[in-house]
């Protein structure tokens, strides 16, 4: 049996549409409510940590230290998926983040580790720090930690390690 041939074009658009799909498959949002751990582990891989919790566990997929995400997918105590969610969001951060309460095991089981640990001269602690897009804009999202390791206050920035010109 002859065959087929494909031109080099139609073989790149289909090596091209294979990547497409299987990005969409590894895509922590397209995780269904109730889905079975072995069914986000076959999804997504292994997580970049897990953070057990009272009645159920926590997978976090981080695409740190240079991405712009930190998904959690959520378990209940029988294994099911009863949340997902993608954490480094403006609109969530006054919502999320909880100064005076929150210690560093509370940040890293929210955001996972930071992109960057870094001092200031104007707060006797460390800032560690997240990259994330705004409206397709680079920005940082930076959390204050004290000396006992109690989150401050945090705030954001811009990211102008890729600050571009605009026509």
């Amino acid at each position: 049996m002859p065959r087929l041939a494909l031109p080099r074009q139609a073989a790149a658009a289909f090596a091209l549409l294979c990547g497409l799909l299987a990005g969409c498959a590894s895509d922590p949002s397209r995780v269904p409510i109730g889905a079975g751990r072995s069914e986000v582990l076959q999804q997504l891989g292994q997580p970049t940590a897990i953070y057990p919790f009272a009645g159920g566990e926590r997978l976090q997929y981080s695409q740190g230290p240079m991405g712009f995400q930190v998904s959690n997918v959520d378990l209940d105590a029988s294994g099911r998926v009863r949340s997902v969610r993608q954490e480094l969001d403006e609109g969530l951060f006054g919502s999320t983040i909880r100064p005076g309460e929150w210690r560093v095991p509370d940040v890293l089981f929210t955001y996972g580790p930071p992109y960057e640990t870094s001092r200031v001269t104007s707060f006797n602690g460390s800032v560690w720090s997240w990259r994330y897009l705004h409206i397709n804009n680079r920005r940082f999202l930076y959390i204050y930690v004290d000396p006992t390791g109690r989150v401050d206050h945090y705030n954001v920035g811009d990211d102008l390690m890729y600050d571009r010109r605009r026509w």
